[in-house]
């Protein structure tokens, strides 16, 4: 229940704080160590971790609210922009699924990376990226984690394991991630955790190493993503003015109903009860001043109300210092006349796709581990691909669709000026597998486009007609020294 503010709950210690071991390799005698003594860290994750996931739900601080003065009119009122964030910042980044890219020159290596991402899109893998990414944006860290079927056809799964029991624990000397933990409950209720390091598993309960076996995936199965260096979610860093925005909207709606619902005045009047309410159902009131002409009798209804355009003016300069820090374009219309580059520079949506880049790094690093660990699934069940991620990278499309006249006029360009047929087609960012699509392309491309040599070597005749411009040359530089040899003997 967030019936208080995130403040009350961070103390100023805004981000999720990171769990580091003084090792770089976890063994069966520290790993008890190392988890007990970053336990706290993760307690102290887990309860904000939960409060931000509420919020983004819905269960904001304004539910709770209460007043003192006309305590019978309280609007709580929840405009959840925290939703419309997370939604936003997951699609800039998931909205197309993450492909592996070939980046040899091989038909062989280009099959099986299409090969892979055919498990991968049999996995899920896009759902599961979606989901992870809704905990990543809205609690400001997020894992992934694969696991084994046993399975031919389906020999692996993602699965999207919560921040709320699951933490990573990084090496303070080389900053390397060696050691994921899950606190999970066996089928009796009882607790215990399950550790992942390079290539061990551990299970903890009550206090003590019970189990630890090699696990054979060839890396740590549970990786994390984080949203950015600090961990700091995007509801966290605009969280005090979507709170305001709650609390104003509220206030406005109890402005409203405090007009409609306005006292009546009675001035030098007696109304009873049941007379009050003949005259309500009636529409009108009828009174008679009880003391003649100097004090005469007056009703009136007490009104006063709240400015509504200058609360749209706070409001909406409040939403857009939001949108601001968070690089959320704004939905201003198009005046007429505009490119689709112009009005995208002019809303802020090229300064958004910048941002969201900045997170690309984080996200490639977790997937390549990712892989690596899939792929070795694959090995150990017979179905060995040949690849490592080094024969691929990873591609986040951010709107490939976007400007595709002003792209493939790149692209002519490219290859009009000489560039080669495959820089052309990864620079111009039509597409998000430039191998393949140059490989598949290639047969019309050199129709098409054709190199010097090959452009000499179907002149007809032509290496018979460099021989003969050789003889020439060679014919008349002879001549010239000779008339130089007889100028210098008649002197």
């Amino acid at each position: 229940m967030n019936n208080k503010s995130l403040q009350d709950l961070v103390k100023g210690r805004y981000g999720r704080k990171i769990a580091y071991a003084d090792a770089e390799t976890i063994t069966s005698e520290n790993v008890l160590e190392v988890v007990s003594e970053n336990i706290g860290i993760f307690n102290f994750n887990r309860g904000i971790t939960k409060y931000l996931w509420d919020y983004k739900k819905g269960d904001q601080p304004v539910l709770y609210r209460t007043k003192v003065e006309r305590d019978d009119i309280i609007n709580k009122v929840v405009e959840n922009h925290a939703y419309e964030i997370v939604q936003f910042n997951v699609a800039q980044t998931y909205g197309e699924p993450i492909q592996y890219v070939s980046t040899q020159d091989s038909e062989e290596v280009n099959d099986s990376v299409d090969t892979f991402n055919d498990y991968m899109k049999r996995a899920f893998k896009h759902q599961r990226n979606v989901a992870q990414g809704e905990w990543k944006s809205a609690t400001g860290t997020s894992f992934l984690a694969v696991q084994k079927t046993g399975n031919k056809d389906k020999p692996f799964r993602i699965v999207v394991p919560t921040p709320m029991n699951t933490f990573a624990v990084y090496s303070s000397y080389t900053g390397e991630h060696i050691l994921s933990v899950q606190e999970l409950k066996d089928t009796d209720g009882h607790q215990y955790y399950l550790c992942f390091s390079e290539n061990m598993e551990f299970k903890i309960k009550n206090g003590k190493v019970i189990d630890h076996k090699p696990h054979g995936f060839g890396g740590i199965p549970i990786v994390e993503i984080p949203n950015n260096q600090d961990r700091l979610s995007d509801i966290e860093i605009v969280i005090t003015l979507l709170d305001s925005i709650n609390t104003m909207q509220s206030n406005r709606m109890d402005g409203v109903e405090q007009f409609v619902q306005a006292w009546i005045k009675f001035v030098n009047c007696e109304v009873d009860e049941e007379q009050f309410q003949k005259m309500k159902m009636l529409g009108a009131l009828v009174v008679k001043s009880n003391n003649g002409s100097d004090n005469k009798a007056d009703v009136d209804v007490m009104t006063n109300e709240l400015d509504q355009t200058q609360c749209q003016v706070a409001k909406d300069d409040i939403w857009d210092n939001a949108l601001s820090i968070l690089a959320i374009p704004s939905k201003q219309g198009n005046t007429g006349g505009d490119t689709q580059g112009a009005v995208e520079l002019r809303n802020g949506w090229d300064f958004s796709k910048n941002r969201a880049k900045l997170k690309d790094a984080y996200v490639i690093e977790a997937e390549e581990k990712l892989a690596d660990v899939a792929l070795n699934i694959l090995r150990i069940e017979g179905q060995s691909l040949n690849i490592t991620s080094n024969d691929f990278e990873v591609n986040i499309p951010h709107s490939p669709q976007d400007n595709m006249t002003v792209k493939a006029n790149v692209f002519l360009l490219l290859v009009q000026a000489g560039i080669h047929p495959l820089i052309a087609i990864k620079t111009c960012g039509l597409w998000n597998d430039a191998e393949k699509v140059f490989l598949m392309s290639k047969p019309y491309l050199d129709a098409k486009y054709k190199t010097i040599d090959e452009i000499i070597s179907e002149i007809p005749n032509s290496e018979e007609q460099i021989k003969k411009a050789e003889e020439i040359k060679n014919n008349l530089e002879k001549q010239d020294n000779e008339k130089q040899g007889k100028k210098t003997v008649t002197e």
